[in-house]
């Protein structure tokens, strides 16, 4: 609750809690205790793992948080990326594309079971008869939505069912992280045009998102980026100093510099929501502080 009051008195507008196993505190009852020690953050998921919950739970759980959070719940969900977690919680781990598809059957199927009206349904994945979340959201239809991904199929589901697009490189296909290749400004550049096929006339009304991995200030951004760039430096996964310094994963530089850098990829790739790591809070704070002066 305390580190919740220190998200909003530095400036950030929501405060969202990832969905993995081990030693952190579990989505709901931590985003309710944050609200609840906040007065105007929002709270959110970044991003619910699909396949760790049945869609009909996952339904009641996000109904749940939007009424004791008074409205102010973001709901974040993805396909699952990370293998070691799969095979930790002995779940099996399906080809991307299997996971891609329960995710696009399962959105969907959400948004109704939140209207509170009993559903029934049957898909390839699931299956649900006389079923509902258990009552309206406070946010109707349903609380903002947010998808994040780096494929094309997942970035096409997310451009026509999401409030918001958070742009990511691909997973490796061996669910072992993030292939960061794909992490350049063209890669983003050609993701946003399939962002902006697949959703149309709605594009104009999506949020873009992209989850910042490292914030560095510094005055010598060229010497930070080779630092950076040998500490990522994965086999036959090289990103060079200078994709780095120009890459939507880094922001790299001095306050002014980044200011400049998160305006400008605001005006060239669309990217107007920004998330970071705890680690970076303080840092990024800094950059918040001079954007609104």
């Amino acid at each position: 609750m305390a580190f919740a009051r220190r998200v909003e008195d530095t400036g950030y507008g929501t405060l969202k809690v990832s969905d993995h196993f081990g030693a952190r505190p579990a989505i709901a009852p931590a985003l309710v205790l944050a609200a609840e020690a906040t007065s105007r953050l929002r709270v959110g998921s970044f991003v619910y793992d699909n396949d760790f919950r049945h869609p009909a739970l996952l339904a009641q759980e996000v109904a749940t948080i939007d009424l004791l959070t008074d409205g102010r719940f973001d709901f974040g969900i993805g396909a699952g990326w990370l293998k070691s977690e799969y095979d930790a919680a002995g779940l099996r781990f399906d080809a991307g594309g299997t996971r891609v598809d329960r995710l696009a059957e399962a959105v969907p199927l959400i948004k109704q079971l939140l209207t509170g009206e009993p559903l029934t349904f049957s898909g390839r994945h699931y299956q649900v008869k006389k079923l509902t979340a258990g009552f309206k959201t406070v946010q109707q239809p349903h609380p903002r939505l947010t998808i994040g991904g780096g494929g094309r199929r997942l970035l096409t589901l997310a451009a026509k069912e999401a409030d918001e697009v958070s742009i990511m490189p691909r997973s490796r296909a061996d669910g072992s992280g993030l292939d960061l290749t794909d992490a350049t400004e063209e890669a983003f550049a050609t993701k946003l045009s399939w962002i902006k096929s697949a959703a149309a006339d709605r594009f104009p009304g999506l949020e873009l998102n992209t989850l910042v991995q490292a914030v560095i200030i510094s005055d010598d951004r060229d010497s930070a980026a080779r630092t950076l760039a040998a500490q990522w430096k994965q086999p036959g996964e090289d990103l060079a100093a200078d994709q780095l310094l120009v890459s939507p994963l880094v922001l790299i530089g001095s306050v002014d510099e980044i200011a400049t850098t998160v305006q400008r990829r605001r005006d060239q790739l669309g990217i107007s929501s920004i998330t970071v790591f705890e680690r970076d809070l303080d840092s990024f704070a800094k950059v918040i502080d001079r954007i609104a002066r």
